[in-house]
């Protein structure tokens, strides 16, 4: 069976995965677009056999031809999207963040509880590369024991001007908040913001770098470093300490080079080389899912619970102090 998919915004992300259903993957066919452009909407359409552009996302939510609907528009208008497509059963995958606030987050949750059905998955993509996977695999056969500590990194070598400091923890971290949750698989307690000094490569709205330190329920300390002016490429960096030894994330395949005096491998530059092909993974295993009638991957929940770490984090860094995350108890729903 082939899957209907409409697709909610067309902009650059939209356009990687309009490209890796109709090209790229098996299974799904795109047939209905939307975007607040709708001349760049009907420019898309014209390139795809078959697909209709609709004026809103609520529209195409609404299309019969529509089995499953893919939302990759602004951040502020998930919320409404996605409780379209859980009002209409029909399973959605959400590009993060799932909401602007962790208030909108709950709502779906509420409403997907409502619905009696699993329809929602979020676009935490870092839990699909095969780097992660393998990471992960160590820590859950136990190979180091139980994790004590985790050390991580994300930087990338420039940010334009309009990349403001909240966008490194709710746009960047956001990521890490995901990953290392499901990682070493326990809850976030508290959340504390670091700002050391300022690299002269950033901007006068933009503290770069910055660390944040979370700590979880199970006792586990994390400390993640943002820097996004760090000049020399794009690295993703994630170390385990555990009990009775070291895990760290496999650097991305490089051809190893012996030349002109130097021993040397080369650094990405751009987030979609690093994870392209966990991108791939992702959305192929949602639409295997989806044929299903099933989400396997990060759910409602998950995006809720990164949201209210991110707010918290934005408060720690506000009050340099250490901000508590606090939720009420994850549903039996999501069990």
């Amino acid at each position: 069976m082939t899957l209907n998919v409409g697709v909610i915004g067309v902009g650059m992300i939209g356009q990687e995965h309009i490209n890796r259903l109709t090209n790229k993957l098996v299974g799904a066919k795109v047939v209905a677009l939307s975007d607040v452009n709708a001349r760049q909407a009907e420019e898309t359409a014209a390139k795809l056999q078959g697909a209709k552009v609709y004026s809103t996302g609520e529209a195409l939510i609404a299309a019969p031809e529509v089995q499953v609907v893919v939302v990759t528009s602004s951040g502020p208008t998930h919320e409404a999207y996605v409780l379209a497509a859980i009002k209409a059963g029909k399973l959605v995958f959400c590009e993060k963040p799932l909401a602007t606030t962790a208030e909108a987050c709950m709502r779906i949750v509420e409403a997907e509880i409502a619905s009696g059905r699993h329809l929602v998955q979020v676009g935490f993509q870092r839990r699909y590369d095969k780097g992660y996977r393998a990471l992960k695999k160590a820590i859950d056969d136990g190979v180091i024991g139980a994790p004590l500590m985790v050390h991580c990194a994300h930087r990338n070598p420039s940010v334009p001007e309009g990349y403001v400091s909240d966008m490194a923890i709710v746009d960047t971290f956001i990521h890490e908040i995901d990953a290392l949750r499901w990682l070493i698989n326990d809850d976030y307690v508290s959340a504390q913001v670091l700002v050391p000094r300022n690299t002269k490569h950033t901007h006068a709205k933009l503290d770069d770098p910055i660390i944040i330190l979370l700590a979880t329920k199970g006792g586990v300390r994390i400390d993640g470093e943002v820097f996004v002016n760090c000049r020399y490429g794009y690295d993703i960096l994630c170390q385990v300490v555990g009990e009775e030894g070291v895990a760290s994330l496999p650097e991305p395949e490089s051809v190893l080079l012996r030349r002109d005096a130097k021993l040397s491998t080369t650094i990405m530059q751009d987030w979609k080389l690093r994870f392209i092909d966990s991108y791939d993974v992702e959305l192929q295993d949602w639409i295997e899912a989806a044929r299903a009638g099933k989400v396997n991957g990060p759910n409602a929940w998950d995006g809720y619970f990164a949201a209210v770490t991110a707010d918290a984090c934005l408060e720690a860094k506000r009050t340099g102090t250490v901000a508590p995350i606090v939720t009420p108890p994850r549903p039996a729903f999501y069990a």
